[in-house]
């Protein structure tokens, strides 16, 4: 969908609609791609949204709250992100000294 700039429009979907769709491609009654069809959206955008379905549906079952495993969460994207930046660090390191022998 674009405007008169051209400009891609984000579609916007209701948290209902969503489920909907989810729902639809768990319960497997017809393909991805015809559901994906019958509601108008992207093929990887319900798939997208089946996943977060699934995961939410397991995580409904291990026992902790939803507080508690957004917060795992967050700590597991904390620590990736630390590991990332001193592996950035690491790798600098290295071109440095690779350029020092290089020359």
């Amino acid at each position: 969908m674009t405007d008169n700039n051209n400009e891609t429009i984000k579609r916007q979907h209701t948290p209902e609609f969503k489920t909907t769709v989810a729902v639809e491609l768990i319960k497997e009654l017809d393909t991805l791609s015809k559901i994906a069809s019958k509601y108008g959206i992207h093929p990887t955008q319900a798939r997208r949204w089946r996943e977060i379905a699934l995961e939410a549906l397991k995580n409904t079952f291990t026992g902790k709250p939803p507080d508690a495993i957004l917060a795992e969460r967050d700590k597991q994207i904390s620590e990736l992100t630390r590991l990332i930046g001193q592996k950035e660090i690491e790798l600098d390191w290295m071109k440095k000294k690779v350029g020092l022998f290089s020359h």
